[in-house]
């Protein structure tokens, strides 16, 4: 016997294990206080808030309230303060420095650039301010004793027709911190394969793409997403739930799409919280991701918008352990899922596993020796 997991991780352990994140909106993630200051440099007079609690407090209910209207809302306050080149470079900065200090150690950060262009910036300025924020971001981590690195993913927008256009531009930039390319928005009345041309594209210039797919529409949206579009990753993917039977007896027969998926290894970015909030899970504890595990589908756990849902993946993963018992091995099955499907170079995401995922979890797994060691040491009456 080497190690003891057999205990649910307590929160400090959870924040300290190496953790990997593939689904995390830029413009989901700004800190509260520095919307508001950001605001009050640009003139921006829309707020609903103007302290920094109580904003945090109104983003939160906003994306809760059940209201796509409210939700949508809070993105246009987001998007409002991120016209400026200093106002993207200290946004990206700061979600390097907040997921570092939460554990993570890589993530992978989405943008659409075509909704930072309000105030005169280019496409290209946009990127570049972006990519300029996540090194600074690294290089203040690493000043404060946490490692990360961030790859940007560049998004379109699945209702506008510039899908190629910010496909080239992620290509573009892929030697320059971009890691790949991602589709979002709504996805009823906006099927994946109305951009198949962006996809086609990225396809002969061998650069990743994942699409959001299976959050709201269903199995149609991951067919297409996979079968039309090839995308590398599913975005969300929790609908593909629907094509999976369990009978009452617990047996399980996976439809094809289902089965294609994990025969395939299809990494699926799952998103809690944020899945609670949009209503295609009821509680933690029904999340399909449980289910999932359960089968060996490639789950990863990410955060989606931590504005919004007011979370981090630390406390993602603390909600799947108090509802599924989960141990430091299953978060480090999540954690090493999520870093086999990342969209950098393979001898990288190998160098990740082995020599910063493996050896922190194994850290962690050790630490009930030494807290058994203290306990004795402890109950040992002094000697003379």
């Amino acid at each position: 016997m080497t190690s003891q997991t057999t205990d649910v991780p307590t929160p400090d352990q959870i924040r300290r294990a190496p953790k990997v994140l593939l689904h995390d909106h830029l413009d989901g993630g700004l800190r509260p206080g520095t919307i508001i200051e950001i605001a009050e440099q640009t003139g921006y007079t829309n707020l609903p808030e103007t302290e920094a609690d109580k904003l945090g407090i109104w983003f939160r209910e906003a994306a809760d309230s059940g209201s796509l209207e409210r939700y949508l809302e809070t993105f246009a306050h987001t998007c409002a303060v991120m016209q400026t080149r200093d106002a993207l470079f200290r946004v990206a900065a700061e979600c390097a420095e907040d997921l570092a200090q939460d554990g993570v150690v890589y993530a992978e950060v989405r943008y659409a650039p075509e909704q930072h262009l309000e105030n005169g910036l280019t496409l290209q300025e946009v990127v570049e301010a972006v990519n300029e924020g996540f090194r600074e971001g690294e290089r203040r981590a690493r000043a404060d004793g946490n490692r990360i690195r961030v790859g940007a993913l560049l998004t379109a927008m699945r209702h506008a027709a510039r899908a190629l256009e910010i496909a080239e531009l992620a290509n573009s930039y892929r030697d320059s911190g971009v890691v790949g390319f991602d589709i979002a928005g709504a996805e009823a009345g906006f099927p994946p394969t109305r951009h198949l041309d962006a996809f086609e594209y990225l396809k002969r210039e061998n650069n990743h793409f994942t699409i959001h797919a299976g959050e709201a529409f269903g199995l149609p949206s991951i067919w297409q997403a996979l079968q039309w579009c090839g995308a590398d990753r599913l975005g969300h993917g929790v609908r593909i739930i629907d094509d999976i039977e369990v009978a009452e007896d617990g047996t399980v027969k996976l439809g094809r799409l289902a089965a294609y998926v994990r025969d395939k290894r299809v990494p699926l970015e799952m998103c809690p919280t944020s899945n609670l909030q949009t209503g295609a899970a009821a509680s933690y504890a029904e999340h399909p991701i449980g289910l999932l595990r359960r089968l060996h589908f490639r789950a990863t756990v990410n955060t989606d918008n931590r504005l919004m849902s007011g979370t981090s993946m630390s406390q993602e993963f603390e909600h799947l352990n108090e509802a599924f018992g989960y141990t430091l091995d299953d978060m480090q099955w999540f954690t090493v899922n999520a870093m086999k499907s990342a969209f950098i170079p393979f001898d990288e995401r190998l160098a990740m596993i082995n020599d910063v995922i493996k050896p922190g979890y194994a850290e962690l797994k050790s630490e009930w020796l030494f807290k058994q060691t203290a306990a004795t040491r402890g109950s040992t009456p002094p000697m003379g």
